[in-house]
C-alpha cells in the first residue's frame, strides 16, 4: 500500500514571473505518486513569496522547480517604465519574461539621414498595469548601457514595442 500525503497543487491560474501567495496554492491529498517531487503542504511559507519560474496552470501539483527567488532583473541590467498608449503595445496584455524589442522610429524633426532610426533595444517585460484611461505602462529590464538612449527616445515618442518571445 502507497502512502498518502498532503501537497500543493495551484490554486489559480499564477503567470511567469508573478509573486505566490497563499491564495494561489491549495492542500490535496495524494495516494502513491511514485515518481512525482510535489512540494509537501507543510513547505508552503517557503514557497510564499518566491515567483513562479513558470506559468502556473490550476489543478496541477506544485514542485519547487517551478518556483525560483531570481530576481527579473540580470546583472547589468535596470529597470525603465514606459508609459505607451494601448495601441502601442504588441499584444493585449505582456506578461513578466516576454522578450520584447525596442525599436527607434525616425525624427520628423531631424534634417537629412542622421535621424537615428530602426535602432533596437533588446527588453524583457517585469510587469504591464492598466490604469483607468487608455494609457499601459511597460516596466521594463534593459541593458544599463541602453537605458539613456531609450530614455532619450521615449521623451521624444520615438519608440516602437514589439514582441518577441512570449514567456
Amino acid at each position: 500500500m502507497r502512502a498518502t500525503g498532503s501537497y500543493l497543487a495551484v490554486a489559480r491560474p499564477v503567470e511567469v514571473g508573478r509573486e505566490i501567495s497563499s491564495a494561489d496554492l491549495v492542500a490535496v491529498q495524494v495516494a502513491g505518486g511514485q515518481g512525482l517531487r510535489p512540494v509537501p503542504a507543510g513547505r508552503l511559507d517557503e514557497v510564499i513569496g518566491k515567483r513562479a519560474a513558470v506559468a502556473l496552470v490550476p489543478g496541477t501539483l506544485l514542485t519547487l522547480g517551478q518556483v525560483t527567488d531570481d530576481p527579473l532583473l540580470g546583472p547589468g541590467q535596470q529597470q525603465i517604465a514606459l508609459g505607451l498608449k494601448t495601441a502601442q503595445v504588441p499584444a493585449r496584455k505582456l506578461h513578466p519574461g516576454d522578450k520584447v524589442l525596442l525599436v527607434s522610429t525616425p525624427d520628423n524633426n531631424a534634417n537629412g539621414e542622421n535621424s537615428a532610426a530602426g535602432t533596437r533595444f533588446p527588453a524583457t517585460v517585469i510587469d504591464m498595469v492598466s490604469p483607468a484611461n487608455d494609457d499601459k505602462v511597460l516596466y521594463l529590464a534593459l541593458l544599463t548601457r541602453d537605458v539613456p538612449a531609450v530614455v532619450a527616445l521615449a521623451a521624444q515618442e520615438r519608440l516602437a514595442v514589439v514582441l518577441t518571445e512570449a514567456a
